[in-house]
């Protein structure tokens, strides 16, 4: 008998209604770079469990990494229930749902890599990196591979293997005047897919576009937002405006806006959790219900929002299957109680090359990344980020050279009003601990930067 059939069962003898366990089996290997060469390789091995109980809609949760006591961990779970609030809203957990697999999202190579090819991936990271101006290269490397189980006493019995690669590089140069950086990344689910050369390849470029720059002067710009800072900007700001619970408790930007025009006509953000590569991507929730690909904005209208089961129950609705349950540094965790987060937010291509935008802008700035990246005040949509290393000053038409920091203090609703331009350059992006995206380069109008 398995742990996870333990667990219900016992659940069941004692008499509680409902239970799911989650069992998440991971092989984490990650590399650290510093100082230009690797300083640490560690191969973390991991299983733990969550358990979710449901005793007359009250419920109560519990984690563990102790397989031989899952019994006495859910008899003393069950003790809290004295203390806890019935969900009067509560309908239950899922049945049965077809164990689909998704392609694209395990690869045996990444399952079963030895740490010297790890080495050798990072160390190619490294050498695309380096140039005669760059004096200084950090990063990491991570390659997950994860064995996710979820079952419940309503029948639900679900398995699924995956396996993730992220690699982030930081050049820096103390070349010029001021001490300039530059980032590469890339994501995804497949060795074959990822390529370490170009992450440090495009460190090593805005690095060097980044060195001896001007001083930018509080002003209006044009904005062209490379896909990595979009992607910032879509983990940070926009997602949360589309949390089914934040949507209801009129904490959204867009609460009074379902149904309406909310951006320029030619956006149009998915959350596509079936996509090739994406981090996120999956056939089933963490809480076992059938993932499905769902427009948050169409052609500029919202219309969509993103939940789990416990948020949607609350409010009499279906939950979307967005229920997660994430793990650091990718992949899941046995987290007991998922969140509802998106799986992949996607933008939708548009037929602009970045040259294009660069071309048709008068006044503006390229941003290349940003920092600092937080909700000022959520329900209006106000902003704020800094951007530093891998600014680039745009005057009629073209690059006129790297800009200095600054600030940007901007509002959300009135940004989507103001996109002039979609690239088609799409791209995987992740920050750390965040969410993931694909993104092309985007273009904005009148946003007012302040200088640092």
């Amino acid at each position: 008998m398995s742990a996870l059939e333990k667990a219900l069962r016992h659940s069941e003898k004692i008499g509680i209604d409902e239970c799911d366990i989650v069992k998440v089996k991971k092989k984490i290997t990650t590399i650290r770079i510093t100082d230009s060469e690797i300083v640490e390789i560690k191969q973390n091995f991991d299983e733990s469990f969550g358990i979710r109980l449901i005793q007359d809609k009250k419920i109560a949760s519990v984690h563990t990494t102790n397989e031989n006591g899952i019994e006495k961990t859910i008899d003393d779970a069950a003790k809290t229930f004295t203390n806890l609030k019935s969900r009067k809203f509560w309908k239950g957990l899922p049945h049965k749902v077809e164990n689909r697999k998704v392609d694209g999202t395990f690869d045996e190579r990444l399952d079963q890599i030895s740490g010297s090819k790890s080495m050798d991936i990072a160390q190619n990271m490294i050498n695309s990196s380096t140039g005669d101006r760059i004096n200084t290269i950090t990063g990491s490397l991570n390659i997950v591979s994860e064995d996710f189980e979820l079952m419940n006493s309503s029948g639900l019995d679900f398995s699924n293997l995956a396996t993730y690669i992220s690699g982030i590089i930081n050049a820096e140069s103390d070349f010029g005047e001021i001490p300039v950086s530059g980032i590469g990344h890339a994501s995804g689910r497949t060795l074959g897919n990822f390529s370490a050369e170009q992450i440090g390849t495009d460190a090593r470029r805005m690095c060097t576009e980044s060195i001896n720059p001007q001083k930018i002067n509080s002003d209006s710009y044009s904005i062209i937002f490379e896909p990595y800072s979009v992607g910032e900007l879509l983990a940070f700001v926009v997602a949360a405006n589309f949390n089914f619970k934040i949507f209801s408790e009129k904490k959204s930007c867009f609460s009074d806006k379902y149904e309406e025009g909310i951006s320029v006509e030619q956006l149009s953000l998915v959350d596509d959790p079936h996509v090739s590569e994406g981090i996120g991507t999956k056939a089933v929730d963490d809480e076992g219900i059938a993932t499905k690909k769902q427009s948050l904005i169409e052609r500029g209208i919202f219309k969509n929002t993103y939940s789990n089961l416990f948020d949607s129950y609350k409010e009499g609705i279906q939950s979307t299957g967005n229920a997660s349950r994430p793990g650091s540094p990718l992949g899941k965790s046995a987290e007991p109680i998922p969140i509802a987060t998106p799986h992949n937010l996607m933008i939708i291509s548009g037929d602009q090359s970045q040259e294009e935008m660069i071309k048709e802008t008068k006044h503006g700035l390229l941003v290349g990344r940003l920092w600092y990246t937080y909700a000022v005040n959520p329900i209006q949509g106000d902003f704020s980020c800094t951007a530093r290393s891998g600014i680039r000053i745009i005057e009629n038409g073209k690059i006129k050279g790297p800009g200095r920091s600054v600030r940007i203090v901007h509002n959300l609703p009135t940004m989507l009003k103001n996109i002039s331009a979609i690239g088609n350059n799409q791209k995987n992006v992740i920050q750390w601990a965040s969410l993931p995206s694909i993104t092309p380069s985007i273009k904005a109008e009148n946003i007012s930067v302040n200088s640092i």
